[in-house]
This record gives C-alpha cells, sequence and structure tokens, in this order.
C-alpha cells in the first residue's frame, strides 16, 4: 500500500481503520470531501456521550473488560481504530486467566468527527484511568497496544514506573511521517480530514473496524503526543516484548528501531511477524503475539497464567 498522499505530497502515512485506500490529490480542489461508506451502527442502547447528544457506537466497537485473577493486562487500540481490533487478543488473556481490560479511547468507535474534537491528552486520560482501577484491584498490571496504542503503552510505562510490571506493543508508532506531516499546523485548518488508510491485513477477507476519514486536527495532535514521548522513552525500563511486522505499510521498520534503541529497558525481545501487515492482531500472525504475550506475562508474573478453558466472558459498556 503506498503512503497516503495529500495535496500533491506525501503525507500522513500512519492512522487504522477499514477505509477506501487514499487516491492522491492534486490541490485543494481536488481533495475528497465525501465519505464513500457509512460503517454499520449498532441497533443496541449502547452510547458514547462526547459533550453532545450522545452517539450510537459502531457495532464491534464497545470496550470489552474481564475479571480474572491478580495479574491483569492494560490493552489500548490504535488511531481511528476501535477495540474491534484487539478483541480476540483481549479474549486469549482473558481465558488464560488473567484480568484484562480494552478501553474505547474518547472519539473512537463512533463517528470521524468526534475524533476531531478529541486530542492525545484526552486518550492517554483514558488508558491512564483504567490503569490506576487495574493496580487498584490487581497485584500486577501489564500494558499493551497496537500500533498508536503502542505508543499509549510505551507512555504509560514512562509515567508509573514500578507501578508496570511489563510492556507488549505491536508495530508500534514513533512518529507521523511524510512531507506533508510538517505543514499540519496549517492544513488541519484549511482542510477537516482526508481519508483513512485501507485496512493494513494480509489475511483476505479481515477487516479493522474503524473511521474511514482521518481529521487533520486529530493527525497534528498525534503528531504532538508522538514527539513527546519520543523523549520519554528513556524513562521506559520495564521488561519490553516488541512484535513487529517487516511488511508492515502503515508504520516503517523504523520506527520499531528507534524505540528499541532509546529505551532503557534491558530485558527486552523482539519478535518478527513474517506473515503479517500493520494489524497483526487480526492477521495470520496473531496466534503467535497471543502466545508470546501469555509466555511473557507468564515469566514475569509466575503462575499468573492458566490454562486455556477458564473462560473469556467479558462485558462490554458504553465507554
Amino acid at each position: 500500500m503506498a503512503p497516503t498522499t495529500l495535496v500533491g505530497v506525501s503525507a500522513v502515512a500512519y492512522g487504522e481503520g477499514p477505509a477506501t485506500r487514499v487516491q492522491p490529490v492534486d490541490s485543494l480542489d481536488s481533495f475528497p470531501s465525501t465519505v464513500s461508506t457509512t460503517p454499520a451502527v449498532s441497533s443496541t442502547p449502547t452510547t458514547l456521550t462526547t459533550g453532545r447528544p450522545k452517539v450510537p457506537l459502531l457495532t464491534g466497537a464497545e470496550p470489552y473488560r474481564h475479571e480474572g485473577g491478580e495479574a491483569a493486562v492494560l490493552l489500548c487500540h490504535g488511531f481511528t481504530g476501535s477495540p474491534q481490533s484487539l478483541r480476540p487478543w483481549a479474549e486469549h488473556l482473558a481465558e488464560h486467566g488473567l484480568t484484562v481490560s480494552l478501553p474505547l479511547l474518547p472519539g473512537h468507535g463512533t463517528r470521524w468527527e468526534d475524533l476531531r474534537v478529541t486530542g492525545w491528552q484526552d486518550w492517554y486520560a483514558e488508558v491512564d484511568r483504567e490503569l490506576r482501577l487495574l493496580r487498584d484491584r490487581c497485584a500486577r498490571v501489564f500494558v499493551a497496544g497496537l500500533s498508536m496504542g503502542g505508543a499509549l503503552a510505551l507512555r504509560l510505562a514512562a509515567r508509573h514506573g514500578d507501578a508496570v510490571s511489563g510492556v507488549m506493543v505491536v508495530n508500534p508508532a514513533n512518529r507521523v511521517h511524510g512531507v506533508a506531516a510538517h505543514a499540519l499546523p496549517v492544513l488541519r485548518h484549511l482542510v477537516p480530514a482526508t481519508r483513512g488508510i485501507a485496512s493494513d491485513i494480509a489475511k483476505p477477507s479481515v477487516e479493522e473496524l474503524g473511521y474511514d476519514r482521518v481529521p487533520l486536527h486529530a493527525a497534528h495532535s498525534l503528531r504532538a503526543f508522538l514527539r513527546l514521548l519520543d523523549g520519554e522513552l528513556p524513562q521506559v525500563t520495564q521488561p519490553l516484548l516488541l512484535l513487529r511486522s517487516p511488511r508492515d505499510h502503515v508504520v516503517p521498520p523504523a520506527d520499531s528501531a528507534r524505540i528499541l534503541g532509546r529505551v532503557s529497558s534491558l530485558d527486552v525481545t523482539e519478535v518478527l511477524l513474517e506473515q503479517s501487515y500493520h494489524v497483526a492482531t487480526l492477521d495470520h500472525d496473531a496466534e503467535r503475539i497471543f502466545r508470546e504475550s501469555t509466555a511473557f506475562v507468564g515469566r514475569l508474573a509466575p503462575g499468573a497464567v492458566k490454562e486455556s478453558g477458564l473462560g473469556k466472558e467479558g462485558t462490554t459498556t458504553g465507554g
């Protein structure tokens, strides 16, 4: 998949969601201004309050929580995505006796306009709140995430120190790439949104649930967050499991290399996901991610991981 092209130059080559593949545009006049598809909206009364009238969640975007043992995993989804991309991972961890929290980030799981009025402080505050709740309940807490969710997990580790027992990230983002990324401070006032990036998944007939448009205000905030996090990476000292796809078309290998080069962790494991693209948690290597993560938690929290078959039932709420 080619990088997203914005106003004639390579732009924000980062995002998640089953959106239409972006086509190059030559000027602001030709910039796409219509949404080609509309994701299904849940028929259940699940809603999300955004400071405006309640907005129904997209079907499958519900947050997930499972009460298990004394070891917990906090999972963070990615930019423009939803808990759906990590739900199989969450259920696998739950089946092995772990307490699991998979929150819905503010502005996600409803409509792209809601993401436009949120920023990185909102997204981070949500996972920070969940971490504190888990710490009150569990003796050991691990943080994990996909893409931007991986970046959120790394910041939790940097900020909370010994309160985080370990970090697991899949194709973590370190920067927003492309020439036009530097123009986002201006472009976000001229163009509300660009089309999203298609689900980067090698496995046929599998899609990630997310927005088909990327609001540039949110992309600008994401860029600011990743720049902030880069300066905080040396504060990450916990054991780190980093899983990456060499054929990722959204986040380049340089991002993982940068992260590995800047963290202070002494216990580092890097795993290559050779058969998957960016959304590896829904791709061919998903089972390997699940196995590696349970082994990682089991090594650091002996006795916490149980044999499969305990059940994965959890609760879903409106956020």
